[in-house]
């Protein structure tokens, strides 16, 4: 596990989860720029990464 890619995650994750309850095309644009940015980090981590529509809880 490589610590980019650890920091990648996390902060995929952060911004993910602070725009994925918004309703605005603007938010839920930055929702799926942090869940690409976490998936990025998962595979470089060579975990699978999430398939799921952000804002799911999955």
């Amino acid at each position: 596990m490589s610590v980019e890619g650890k920091v990648k995650e996390g902060a995929g994750y952060i911004k993910e989860e602070i725009y994925e309850h918004g309703k605005s095309p603007e938010s839920q644009k930055k929702a799926q720029e942090g869940r690409d940015l976490r998936n990025e980090g998962r595979v470089e981590d060579g975990k699978p990464p999430k398939t799921t529509k952000p804002g799911t809880g999955h």
